[in-house]
């Protein structure tokens, strides 16, 4: 542990057991001032529900460009290609961006994708079953939403694995001078790729999101150039890597709690409907891919919780200490995934909630029944110490998950 930092809130031993330290903040520091993982930079770190929530709303106040609270950054043209999309934005901007491509994530366009998310799985499956083992990140979680992300956008789903180092690059912190170089010479690579596959879709518009998006851009004042990187960009990262993330913390804990993993198989096998999707809130609640929100900017001195938080500085809002706060779930530290109502912070809240939420829900729900259905006796096949997680502040992010199943038993698709 840093000892410049009260509380340790980035190494792989907190990625852990990181429940444990939450507990400590909401009931000792609910708004902490430390640190932060640059060890350089001081910020504001929030985990009492009710807080965390409230603020979640207050796009106002506590905003997403830090230009509005009055910080700015140095930058570059590849920082500014690449930090134009939604999320970077507020206001009239941010709901500007967001009503582009709104339209491709409502519930029932979403809904009528299950046939292709199914279809992606049960290849999958299919190409380890043999085995009677895999990665589950590397075989399944990953694979499996990178694709549907890339078939709704009309990128070439065979280039998927290249995503994978790029969008690595777009999300671990840059600490030193040799990895940002490697960020910059990969992020370059991907700008590159994006900008060929813009021009064929000039001369070629196809049926996808990206073809829209680049009609956007070609009607006026809807979509600059570096808002369209941008927003492809941030669709690409954010519409797979939650969902890795989230398939296998999902996993990991359905095998740790046997007793829940069986109480929802015998659901499943009596048709009951709302199982999964009940079990899938649980599961973004218990173990969620997100862990914080993006940093906002105190736009004006704000109180949180009796602290005063000057104009100007960053807060971090810990999503994964809100939905294990004892205030607002009874016995948030179980796994129970009957749980209802289910009040979680996992896609946020507010005018930055998650637009990708319902396509990530279907995911886990195709993702998560496939698994039970295909592979008996399916469990995570090494000890627990030996499970590593990616050094992200913003992600619960496993390395690898090595897992195992009855090879004779599974069942076809």
């Amino acid at each position: 542990m840093d000892t410049s930092r009260e509380y340790d809130l980035y190494s792989q031993g907190f990625k852990r057991d990181a429940y444990r330290t939450f507990a400590r903040l909401r009931e000792r520091e609910p708004v902490l001032h430390q640190l932060t993982l640059d060890a350089s930079t001081e910020g504001w770190f929030v985990s009492r529900y009710q807080d965390v929530e409230a603020a979640l709303r207050d796009d106002t106040r506590l905003v997403r460009d830090p230009a509005l609270a009055g910080v700015h950054f140095p930058t570059s043209p590849l920082d500014e290609l690449l930090n134009s999309h939604m999320l970077a934005r507020d206001g009239e901007d941010h709901r500007r961006l967001r009503s582009l491509v709104q339209q491709a994530f409502t519930p029932k366009r979403v809904a009528a994708l299950r046939p292709q998310v199914q279809r992606y799985a049960d290849e999958l499956l299919d190409a380890v079953i043999p085995r009677g083992h895999m990665d589950l990140v590397a075989d399944f979680a990953f694979p499996l939403p990178t694709s549907v992300i890339l078939a709704m956008l009309g990128v070439p789903v065979d280039d998927r694995d290249r995503f994978r180092a790029w969008s690595n690059a777009l999300i671990t912190p840059v600490l030193d001078a040799a990895t940002a170089d490697e960020a910059v010479r990969l992020l370059t690579q991907f700008t590159d790729y994006l900008r060929e596959l813009f021009a064929e879709r000039r001369r070629a518009p196809q049926d996808d999101l990206l073809s829209g998006l680049l009609a956007a851009e070609e009607a006026g004042d809807r979509l600059s150039e570096d808002e369209l990187f941008s927003t492809m960009v941030l669709l690409i990262v954010a519409g797979h890597e939650t969902t890795v993330n989230l398939i296998a913390n999902s996993v990991l804990a359905l095998h740790r709690n046997p007793d829940q993993r069986a109480r929802l198989e015998r659901a499943l096998a009596a048709g009951d409907e709302r199982a999964m999707p009940r079990a899938v809130e649980e599961l973004l609640r218990y173990d969620g891919s997100v862990e914080r929100a993006l940093v906002r900017w105190a736009a004006e001195d704000v109180e949180i919780a009796g602290k005063r938080i000057p104009r100007g500085d960053g807060v971090i809002l810990i999503l994964g200490s809100a939905n294990h706060d004892p205030q607002r779930f009874d016995h948030p530290e179980r796994l129970d995934l009957e749980r209802d109502p289910n009040p979680h912070l996992g896609f946020g809240k507010g005018a930055h909630y998650c637009l990708g939420a319902p396509l990530a829900r279907l995911e886990a729900d195709v993702a998560l029944t496939t698994l039970l259905r295909r592979l008996p006796g399916l469990r995570v096949d090494v000890p627990d110490e030996e499970l590593s997680y990616r050094p992200l502040p913003m992600f619960k992010a496993l390395e690898a998950l090595p897992v195992a199943w009855d090879a004779a038993g599974s069942e076809p698709a």
